[in-house]
């Protein structure tokens, strides 16, 4: 995807892992190391959402779901410290707390996976000469001007239309869909571009990804 769509998402990723860890706060008796490791996880989740944008946003990517991995694990281990209680409130807490390890797993990994689909799609097309150049004029604050990237978008949807077999067609859609501000379109066509690619018929596809 577009870096306005990847920086999105990781926004996206930071804003999950801060909910997941002030919920951990709010309803668990949890030790005051236990607070601390939080409090730095939030410091640390505050600074990735401001240098996320720069060169460095890779690294600190890699580093946000390391450290959601041990939030992941902590709660786990809470979960099963909590079931061993005797209070049914615990109990029930310990249950409930199992989910979180599992959903958040699950939607990591399938973030990850999603990203190097997507980054292995980009290469290929990178070396078949297809992939488009970011050359859509942009505002003073870095949007790009909505008319341009309007126009711009009807014609990659135009070329879709004509070859929905095409999943670079699909790839190069999602783009346009993100510059034009519908990162959940751009979402959508990326999807069906990975399963075309991955050799799925394109009326499976289309399905598979909501359209």
């Amino acid at each position: 995807m577009s870096r306005r769509g990847t920086r999105s998402t990781l926004r996206w990723w930071v804003a999950a892992a801060i909910a997941l860890l002030v919920l951990t706060v709010v309803l668990l008796p949890i030790s005051v190391g236990s607070k601390t490791w939080i409090i730095a996880v939030l410091v640390f989740a505050a600074v990735f959402t401001v240098l996320e944008a720069g060169s460095t946003g890779r690294i600190l990517a890699a580093l946000m779901i390391a450290l959601l991995t041990l939030y992941l694990g902590l709660s786990l281990q809470r979960a099963v410290l909590l079931l061993g209680s005797p209070g049914w409130i615990a109990k029930l807490l310990g249950a409930a707390m199992l989910v979180i390890p599992a959903v958040g797993a699950w939607a990591m990994v399938r973030e990850i996976v999603f990203g190097a689909r997507t980054q292995q799609l980009g290469r290929e097309l990178l070396r078949r000469g297809e992939l488009p150049a970011d050359e859509l004029p942009r505002t003073p604050s870095g949007r790009y001007v909505r008319s341009a990237a309007d126009e711009h978008f009807d014609v990659v949807r135009r070329e879709v239309e004509a070859r929905p077999e095409d999943w670079g067609g699909w790839y190069r859609l999602s783009l346009a869909y993100s510059a034009s501000g519908d990162g959940r379109r751009a979402r959508g066509a990326m999807r069906t571009a990975i399963a075309l690619h991955r050799g799925t018929d394109p009326e499976t596809a289309l399905t598979a990804s909501g359209r």
